[in-house]
């Protein structure tokens, strides 16, 4: 069954961003850091879903860069799915525009792909296998 599994949002500084959360009373995690995607990240349950606040770890980082151009704010949207490899298989059959066809290992162990905002309505689109 699909699901919003989490909203990232681009921040400066994780420091700064997850003191609103905190104040808020919700519970944010440890930090991570993901060396490839070369950010830093906190996650903070909100009901069913989660938001996940970004630092970049590096000026050459996606989300650096996402926040030269556009600023601090939301970046994607991901969507928990029951099996990650078939949806993979089934957008490429149909021709759906993947940032990379390679399934990746992310925060907390989760494996994820991007669906290309070109073909997500302009939205950046991630899918991450439940786990």
């Amino acid at each position: 069954m699909f699901s919003i599994d989490h909203l990232g949002i681009a921040v400066k500084s994780l420091a700064a961003a997850k003191g609103i959360y905190e104040k808020l009373g919700l519970s944010v995690s440890s930090e991570e850091t993901v060396e490839q995607e070369k950010v830093r990240l906190v996650m903070v349950p909100v009901g069913e879903s989660r938001l996940e606040l970004l630092e970049p770890t590096s000026d050459d980082s996606t989300i650096a860069k996402f926040i030269a151009k556009r600023g601090e704010g939301l970046h994607h949207v991901c969507l928990r799915v029951p099996d990650l490899a078939a949806v993979v298989a089934k957008l490429k059959k149909d021709g759906v525009r993947l940032v990379s066809e390679e399934i990746k290992v992310g925060a907390g162990g989760h494996r994820y792909v991007f669906v290309h905002p070109a073909s997500a309505g302009g939205v950046l689109l991630e899918l991450a296998e439940e786990h």
